[in-house]
């Protein structure tokens, strides 16, 4: 919501303001169509050629994170600290009893009650693979917590691919701005005999290519590029709350002590309290 916000605001200071300055739009949207063309095909052709298809598919989803925000919501987190709660209590209880569970996450018991996270492949391959590793008894537990920074590291440059991309985007559209209105003044050298108030204009439509190669820049592409790194980055908590409660674990710390320590490196905002996940514990003994 804040994202439709800006944007709206920005279009009416700007262009609002330039209105009220005495400005014409006429001259803006006769070389809009054709100033678009060269910038925005050039931006696009550049993106296309710099990015592998992965990163482009990425790219145009992050656009959908750029207004609704990051997916995980604090009832996620309270959902995601039980099913760590569970899956390590099983795990110390009775170590043949979890291998079902992580063997098989799509088919248990205890994953389908988050539906939200079993959809999430492979952050739940991330929990199943790192449960499996601490049961196969490594010589050492700081091999377990090696293997699960380096997923997460990772996990984490994978999804901020979109936003570099956008920002390689908003760094290069200035300078296209320039060639466009470049082209545009070549354009006006060829019809340098016609009357003043013509090649004004011609010169005006030229400048209209500096204008929105620095417009879509800093007001749009650039903000795009930095609300998709803050989502993604808020993401990342999430998935970092697993490495918080089984590390703890590894260090034979009690099971509600490791959910303890992941929840208060919960973002604030998302961060449940206490009691809402003692509350939710409780549920899940009375559902049993």
């Amino acid at each position: 919501m804040s994202s439709i916000f800006g944007i709206i605001l920005t279009l009416v200071c700007v262009f609002g303001g330039y209105l009220l300055a005495g400005g014409k739009l006429g001259i803006i949207l006769h070389s809009l169509p054709y100033e678009m063309m060269i910038i925005g095909g050039a931006a696009v052709g550049a993106f296309a050629c710099g990015n592998d298809m992965h990163t482009i598919k990425g790219t145009l989803k992050d656009f959908g994170a750029v207004f609704k925000g990051a997916k995980w919501k604090k009832s996620d987190y309270n959902d995601l600290l039980c099913l760590m709660h569970e899956l390590v209590r099983i795990a110390k209880e009775s170590p043949v009893e979890i291998e079902a569970h992580i063997e098989n996450p799509e088919e248990s018991s205890l994953f389908q009650k988050y539906p939200r996270i079993l959809k999430e492949t492979y952050f739940v391959e991330l929990i199943c693979d790192t449960i499996r590793s601490m049961i196969m008894n490594f010589d050492d537990v700081y091999q377990v917590e090696e293997l699960l920074d380096k997923q997460l590291e990772v996990m984490k440059e994978n999804s901020l691919h979109g936003s570099h991309a956008l920002q390689n985007m908003a760094d290069a559209l200035p300078a296209l701005g320039i060639v466009a209105a470049v082209l545009g003044v070549i354009k006006t050298m060829a019809s340098i005999d016609k009357p003043p108030e013509v090649l004004g204009g011609m010169i005006g439509g030229a400048l209209v290519g500096t204008f929105l190669g620095v417009f879509l820049a800093y007001s749009l592409v650039g903000p795009f590029a930095n609300k998709v790194k803050t989502v993604r980055e808020e993401e990342h908590y999430f998935y970092s709350l697993i490495r918080g409660v089984l590390v703890s674990s590894l260090h034979n710390n009690p099971t509600n002590l490791c959910v303890e320590v992941a929840r208060r490196s919960a973002p604030k905002h998302n961060r449940p309290s206490f009691t809402d996940i003692e509350e939710s514990l409780k549920a899940l003994k009375q559902a049993a």
